[in-house]
């Protein structure tokens, strides 16, 4: 199937410094540090953040099985940590052919709001597994195996409409409180049959805290090598999809190369 037919390319890239000072989980802020290469007209630049705190793919070396502690292939801590570490289960494996395929964009805070269901992608609360297949039956798109799941919770908009003051009080949360798609064995069925990877406009992209005595982190990255994409910048996308009526694209997205590495800014584009 052509999902990719007039090169309109839209970025889901959050900036790597949209969190300023006060990123989610404790995580490094971003610095990016200007170098004057005098007495040449030339600059340099140094980077210095986490991972994980702007849009981002979760790696298979980020959340392992809780209770058993084994990451993806029974990968352990002392694999990654110890005397004789490794790169196994390393960013670097995705580097090589990059996470790309169909792309469909269920935009459930538009869904939502339009149907007035209440939902704060800013507290705890699950989104629906039945809800989801509203969304999707309610745009009309077609799901098939193996696509590229993303949904639009809201999240960044809400985030990027708060004032300081108000992320500040957030951000001291602990742990942190975020909307995302229920904990159930539904949902997971439903995510093993259709879906190569999934992401979202949400740090967590399931409810957190989770609400189960297990999370989808722990099966989607550990128990099937599944990606998770957190954080992705939907808004522009959501609009476009909205304009054209089509809510399945290209997707292109090529995670750093770094050996061992624990998860990647995405570098992603939706391509339609």
């Amino acid at each position: 199937m052509i999902v990719a037919k007039i090169a309109i390319r839209i970025s889901l890239n959050w900036p790597l410094d949209a969190q300023g000072e006060l990123p989610f989980f404790g995580r490094h802020v971003f610095h990016k540090d200007i170098i004057r290469k005098s007495p040449r007209i030339v600059n340099d630049d140094t980077w210095r953040f986490n991972t994980q705190s702007s849009s981002q793919w979760d790696g298979l070396r980020h959340f392992a099985y809780q209770k058993e502690q084994k990451f993806y292939n029974g990968i352990t801590m002392n694999d990654i940590h110890g005397e004789n570490a490794t790169d196994v289960n390393g960013i670097h494996a995705w580097a090589q052919k990059g996470i790309v395929g169909r792309g469909i964009l269920l935009d459930y805070h538009s869904w939502r709001t339009a149907n007035g269901i209440e939902y704060d992608p800013l507290e705890t609360g699950s989104i629906r597994l039945d809800h989801l297949k509203e969304v999707a039956n309610a745009q009309g798109t077609e799901i098939n195996f193996a696509d590229i799941l993303i949904i639009r919770s809201g999240f960044t908009a809400a985030y990027n409409a708060a004032s300081r003051e108000e992320v500040s009080e957030y951000s001291k949360v602990i742990p942190p409180h975020f909307g995302g798609v229920e904990q159930s064995e539904e949902m997971l069925e439903w995510i093993w049959n259709h879906f190569s990877a999934v992401a979202g406009d949400h740090p967590t992209f399931e409810c957190w805290p989770t609400q189960k005595t297990w999370a989808l982190h722990e099966v989607l990255l550990s128990g099937w090598g599944c990606p998770i994409g957190e954080l992705f910048d939907l808004e522009q996308l959501a609009q476009h999809c909205q304009k054209i009526n089509r809510w399945s694209f290209f997707v292109a997205s090529e995670v750093c190369n770094v050996p061992g590495g624990v998860a990647s800014p995405p570098n992603i584009l939706a391509i339609f």
